[in-house]
């Protein structure tokens, strides 16, 4: 049911003054507002797309990413009642569910324009860098003013009894006579709720990250063990952390670029095998500037079967291009080691 929500400002002498709630044009500000600045819905939700066109001739009020590469389709009300904007955001569920992680990223990257591209715009959101999978499972937010008992009964069907990600945020809008405005914002459902309700009744796409231990026995099925631990083993304490995903381990740093935080080196035992070697990428302008190096002196100590690489779905800036390659002898694993330490034991 709606929420009856009072508000009183306390003036001088602890008197009381009553806001008034007002409608004007508030649902039609609202959006500007989501779109300006998400955190009054979720400080976990970055803005990908307003207005998003789907294949049925309708358009998604405001498409969001969640720090899991998960989306959220938010739809405000407007004229419709609560009810009807409930079907209508399922319908757009129905669409969203097959965007590909491509479609994800061509969505974000023409929404983010120079504050893209996605890549780029997660990581300064979430600190973290944009998951593998993207749009494994979705959830959907109806924004309104207020709720009839119907719609009420409906979401709370769809979230407690068949596990649906569905919630409504209801604003409510306050003017006093001085004109200051105030919002106000209450979930039918709390959040967590809604989270824990879709995880019990759906079975997600994402597929979660390796261990090190299955890498290590990746390497070892690939005929590439002996390269792959002894060069773990001695570049991981000179960067910040590492973290696997389905085929690699990556090692970070911090203040890197424009991107703050993010993986310098990777290695990838699940694309390595006895013949070739072990497969290795390396973002060559992170690395000499965390290290402190230049280019040249990169290049001087990685295996001479070298080539350019760029990281694939980023626009090609100087934080997202290196060099790919395999460690296939012992003697090139030497050269980078007593390398490698000497540039990560230098002094700042």
């Amino acid at each position: 049911m709606a929420h009856n929500v009072k508000l009183w400002m306390v003036s001088k002498g602890n008197i009381l003054n009553e806001m008034h709630r007002k409608k004007l044009d508030f649902e039609s500000r609202l959006e500007d507002w989501i779109e300006q600045d998400i955190s009054i819905l979720s400080d976990d939700y970055l803005v990908i797309g307003r207005q998003v066109p789907t294949d049925y001739d309708t358009f998604i009020d405001l498409l969001c990413i969640d720090r899991n590469g998960d989306l959220v389709i938010i739809e405000l009300k407007r004229d419709r009642t609560p009810r009807e904007t409930v079907a209508q955001v399922l319908d757009y569920a129905s669409w969203v569910r097959n965007l590909s992680r491509d479609d994800v990223i061509s969505i974000a990257n023409s929404y983010l324009k120079e504050k893209g591209p996605l890549e780029n715009a997660f990581f300064q959101k979430f600190q973290e860098n944009l998951p593998d999978v993207l749009n494994a499972s979705h959830s959907m937010l109806v924004v309104a003013s207020d709720i009839d008992a119907s719609t009420d009964r409906i979401v709370h069907y769809l979230s407690e009894t068949r596990g649906v990600g569905i919630n409504i945020a209801e604003f409510q809008y306050f003017r006093e006579n001085n004109q200051a405005e105030y919002i106000s914002r209450v979930f039918l459902i709390d959040p967590e709720t809604v989270s824990s309700n879709t995880k019990r009744g759906t079975d997600s796409k994402r597929k979660r990250s390796l261990t090190r231990e299955e890498l290590e026995e990746i390497a070892k099925q690939n005929g590439v063990n002996e390269i792959y631990s002894t060069l773990v083993e001695n570049v991981k304490d000179y960067f910040e952390s590492s973290r696997t995903t389905r085929s690699s381990i990556g090692f970070e740093g911090k203040n890197i670029g424009e991107i703050g935080k993010g993986v310098i080196f990777n290695l990838i035992p699940s694309k390595s095998n006895s013949e070739t070697g072990l497969k290795f990428q390396v973002y060559s302008n992170r690395f000499s500037q965390y290290f402190n190096c230049t280019k040249e002196e990169l290049i001087n100590i990685l295996p001479k079967n070298i080539h350019d690489w760029v990281y694939e779905s980023s626009d090609g800036s100087e934080d997202w291009v290196g060099y790919e390659g395999y460690f296939k002898t012992d003697e090139e694993v030497d050269t980078f080691l007593e390398g490698f330490r000497n540039l990560g034991d230098r002094e700042e």
